[in-house]
């Protein structure tokens, strides 16, 4: 039985569902967790419904521990409500879809920047410590601490878990689309594992176009959705018959989903015409041109990364703006380029360093940065690669 893939697909969702219907996200955690620990005795097979099991079985175990706590009366009452109703009714407000209510309500100014997407990614993605630290570059321990305080201080501070009034959205926009981005992310390069999770990068995708329904108007969101369709639509070639890694120049254009890249690009030119650029959509406009016609116009690559750099002068956008400046200056230039950046821990860094290093021969410098990366990687897939590579050098 795969109660893992389970665990993955289906505990953002229903940690979601059961912080609608409690009102408390803590108690809905527990009793989520619960559910799974129950599911763990009892399964032999999953149900033809895994998710509304759990839904279910963390619904009754919340129950029972509100009746055991029950010396006040709200307490009582609220066991009693959950008990009698088996859809409980909605709350009012702009946003429907549960789990993009929790990511909105996770993102309350009164939290640390750092700890909300933190503690949303941990919710609502399922993703574990390790990978949330690797989304961030930062020590796992730092990522635990992060999420520790989120939760004390919703405690503490009795942040209400509502759903944001309209005039409230934007100002709570931007953490919203650093979860979404992280979240794809991880399942579009995942840090155990299959290289690919297919259902995190779905799951981002579905929200991204929740959230794109919901605030139309804003063109960071719909660059969101268009950079996450773009990405997406390069999947099937992504990976070779043997499920090795295949990199974007080598990858065969015919599998890409032309479907998705139709959208993409469409998404791309309404953003062009709204004319307020900013780092999704230049992402979004970069992965249209990868995705136009039979090779990628590097020039036309550049000058967004030389764009992008002005907006969001961060290292990870440097060491993406190296590999275009390497197409069209070459390899000398582009190491040259990245000298000053550093990303401790970012396999990266050293894996794009080899390729400039061995472009120009220098092989054996080349080596010790494959050698590197190889020991910074966190999954299987891309160690593979990397090794590769070196032997062939």
């Amino acid at each position: 039985m795969d109660l893992d893939r389970v665990y993955r697909a289906e505990y953002g969702r229903c940690v979601a569902t059961l912080t609608r219907l409690l009102g408390d996200l803590g108690l809905a955690e527990e009793a989520v967790q619960d559910a799974f620990a129950t599911a763990l005795e009892k399964w032999e097979t999953p149900p033809p419904n895994p998710g509304a099991w759990i839904v279910t079985t963390a619904r009754h175990r919340a129950i029972d521990r509100l009746r055991r706590e029950s010396t006040r009366e709200a307490r009582h009452a609220q066991a009693l409500l959950l008990h009698q109703r088996d859809e409980p009714r909605e709350e009012a407000g702009p946003v429907r879809d549960d789990q993009l209510r929790l990511i909105f309500t996770c993102c309350h100014p009164a939290l640390a920047p750092d700890a909300r997407t933190a503690l949303t990614l941990r919710l609502l993605g399922g993703l574990e410590v390790a990978e949330i630290a690797r989304a961030y570059l930062v020590p796992e321990a730092t990522v635990a601490q992060r999420i520790v305080r989120a939760k004390k201080k919703i405690r503490d501070a009795a942040i209400p878990y509502r759903v944001p009034a309209a005039d409230e959205l934007p100002d709570r926009l931007p953490p919203v689309l650093t979860v979404l981005y992280l979240m794809f992310n991880e399942g579009y390069a995942a840090t155990t594992g299959p290289l690919i999770r297919t259902d995190l990068c779905a799951e981002a995708i579905r929200l991204a176009r929740e959230l794109a329904a919901l605030m139309p108007d804003e063109p960071e969101v719909l660059g969101l959705l268009a950079l996450l369709l773009l990405t997406e639509a390069r999947r099937p070639a992504r990976l070779g018959p043997g499920g090795e890694l295949v990199r974007l120049p080598d990858q065969d254009r015919t599998l890409w989903n032309r479907t998705l890249i139709a959208e993409g690009h469409a998404l791309v030119r309404r953003c062009l015409r709204r004319g307020r650029p900013g780092p999704y959509q230049i992402q979004a406009a970069i992965n249209a041109v990868h995705t136009d016609g039979p090779a990628t116009d590097w020039r036309q690559v550049l000058a967004l990364y030389d764009q992008l750099q002005a907006l969001a002068p961060t290292p990870i956008v440097a060491l993406n703006r190296a590999v275009a400046v390497a197409e069209v200056h070459g390899p000398a230039v582009a190491l040259a380029t990245l000298e000053d950046v550093r990303l401790p821990g970012y396999h990266l860094l050293p894996a794009t360093r080899a390729d400039l290093l061995a472009r120009l021969g220098r092989n054996t410098e080349a080596a010790a940065e494959y050698d590197r990366a190889a020991a910074l990687a966190a999954n299987e897939t891309e160690r593979a690669f990397l090794r590769d590579r070196r032997a062939a050098l």
